[in-house]
């Protein structure tokens, strides 16, 4: 009778990423710093620095678990890269503050994460697809559109969630943009026809100026922005997926990002050898 395969825990995690010393490096690595953070924010009562430290953390062995719970094979580079990913944007980007002092801190992000979720993409045809006698021949052009779609869509999802952070929550994710010129068919009154305001040198709100040399706008250029360099991500890495499909998988540069599923097959030969 086989044996029943365990579930991820926390504490089996360990033995997972020691598979790769690389990742359990970086790993180690990562972790020491947010539980260091974790300690500094206990001493000095930054509360919210704690909940991004133990935000950090659980993200961190997310991987591990869908490879463990789902069957999936998440590639070493992949694996580096998010770990890198989450501590950039939850401990250097929140705690650290690095989306307001380095201002292309964001879009770097944010193309990073097309260009990830686009691999994630083009994996996912196999691993829903990971029996082989329901698998289908599916063209380049089908898979790179796939990788493109999933990609863009969970940008827009995140740029869902930053509107509803700032709407109901108060918060001001979807950063102000200071312009000097706008067009708008409001002030056209019934003629509809745009009207252009150049050269804004300030903007009051109840007769107080708010002396930021422009019109102040409040998240939509933020959100193209991040919308753009989310599909600039997404197209490189759908333009590498298909040439990798194209050449029958004999890319290395691609297959170091798209993760894959582990068929029952390969499930069963290992456990049969440590039996």
């Amino acid at each position: 009778m086989p044996k029943k395969e365990k579930k991820w825990t926390f504490r089996n995690y360990k033995s997972k990423v020691m598979e790769s010393k690389g990742v359990f490096a970086v790993y180690v690595l990562l972790r020491v710093i947010v539980v260091a953070a974790m300690v500094i924010s206990c001493i000095r009562g930054n509360y919210e620095n704690l909940f991004y430290c133990g935000l950090a953390l659980f993200l961190f062995v997310l991987p591990a678990a869908f490879e463990k719970n789902f069957g999936i094979d998440i590639p070493g580079a992949l694996e580096v890269v998010v770990l890198l990913f989450i501590f950039a944007s939850v401990v250097l980007g929140e705690m650290g503050s690095y989306y307001t002092k380095f201002p292309m801190w964001d879009t770097i992000l944010h193309t990073m994460n097309g260009f990830l979720c686009a691999a994630v993409g083009f994996g996912l045809v196999e691993i829903l697809n990971r029996t082989k006698k329901e698998s289908f021949d599916l063209s380049p052009v089908f898979l790179a559109l796939v990788a493109f779609c999933f990609s863009m869509t969970i940008g827009v999802l995140w740029e869902f969630f930053e509107f509803g952070m700032d709407v109901i929550g108060g918060k001001d994710m979807q950063k102000d943009m200071v312009v000097q010129n706008i067009v708008s068919t409001y002030l056209s009154g019934n003629t509809k026809e745009p009207v252009v305001i150049e050269n804004i040198k300030d903007v009051m709100v109840n007769g107080v100026s708010l002396d930021v040399d422009g019109y102040l706008d409040i998240g939509l250029l933020d959100t193209m922005k991040d919308l753009l360099v989310n599909f600039a991500g997404a197209v490189v890495f759908s333009i590498i997926g298909f040439f990798y499909v194209k050449s029958n998988g004999a890319g290395k540069f691609a297959r170091l990002f798209i993760p894959k599923a582990i068929r029952k097959e390969e499930t069963d030969d290992e456990t049969d050898g440590k039996a």
